[in-house]
């Protein structure tokens, strides 16, 4: 398993955004207002996702597995509940998710070239098409 995205919580999508590009991180999905994707210069990717409150079930942990039915499978003889199974996801991903002892979210994943070069993806013209609004 590799740990490369993590998803946190935000109340405000427009300041969370703002800030998270400040940090220097690439935006690269745009979904307003519940969810943006960024990049980090070595690849790994993090996510906000607009909440009501900060709290429980606002981070999720991804882990992502090459083999992820083998991966679960293992798990499972191992002892490790799943709330769910792999399963194919709208954009291009396969999850499963499962909670640590302390009910902190965890999705194990394979997403393939989908998590950092999704079809929706932004390109350097669509930020500057943007950006003249």
């Amino acid at each position: 398993m590799k740990l490369n995205q993590v998803t946190v919580g935000c109340l405000d999508y427009d300041q969370s955004l703002t800030f998270y590009q400040r940090l220097g991180l690439t935006q690269i999905v745009d979904a307003p207002p519940r969810y943006a994707r960024f990049e980090t210069p070595t690849g790994e990717t993090f996510s906000i996702h607009k909440v009501e409150r900060i709290g429980a079930a606002s981070t999720i942990i991804y882990f992502e597995c090459d083999d992820l039915d083998t991966k679960v499978a293992d798990l499972q003889s191992a002892g490790i509940a799943f709330d769910t199974a792999p399963t194919d996801q709208s954009w291009g991903w396969r999850e499963a998710q499962l909670r640590d002892p302390a009910g902190n979210d965890i999705c194990l994943f394979y997403g393939g070239d989908n998590r950092r070069f999704p079809p929706w993806r932004i390109t350097q013209s669509t930020m500057e098409k943007g950006n003249e609004k």
